[in-house]
């Protein structure tokens, strides 16, 4: 009984430190300032930060409870949904999800790269003048399409076998 009590305080140590060490990040690059201001609701940076904590929460609860949280498996059980209809929402679910995830996924890592002048440097380094905002725009293109590539073809089930 004592080990298990050490080792929930242990693990929840462990995850206090891994939630500040990314929430430190997301500070230092700036990234929810950055999305208020685009979206000129510089008012709202406060409701923004608690959702991005509240979604880090239900995100760890939803990955380390993955059995308790089944909630297409109770839907069918209870008969709320039949599968036909389950199959089209999960799939509709599973694109918005993926829809922001991939969005704030790439504005974080522009932002990191913003943050740490990776792109004028390496342009100022080749030579490269004009047409930054294209070879970007190229860039999130191609990344676009490999996840879409990646996904239609299943790699993640296989290993690209």
């Amino acid at each position: 009984m004592l080990g298990k009590i050490f080792l929930g305080i242990i693990s929840m140590s462990a995850g206090f430190f891994a939630a500040g060490g990314v929430f430190t990040v997301l500070i230092t690059v700036g990234l929810v300032p950055r999305f208020a201001g685009k979206t000129h609701t510089g008012g709202k940076v406060m409701l923004y930060e608690d959702f991005v904590v509240a979604g880090t929460i239900v995100g760890c609860i939803l990955s380390v409870f993955e059995k308790q949280c089944q909630f297409g498996s109770f839907l069918l059980e209870k008969g709320i949904v039949s599968e036909a209809v389950w199959t089209i929402l999960g799939n509709i679910l599973l694109l918005v999800f993926g829809l922001f995830a991939g969005m704030f996924i790439g504005c974080f890592a522009l932002a990191i790269a913003e943050m740490l002048n990776t792109i004028p440097i390496f342009a100022r380094r080749i030579g490269f003048r004009h047409g930054i905002g294209i070879a970007i725009l190229s860039v999130a293109l191609g990344k676009l399409v490999g996840s879409i590539i990646y996904f239609m073809q299943g790699v993640y089930r296989y290993g690209g076998r």
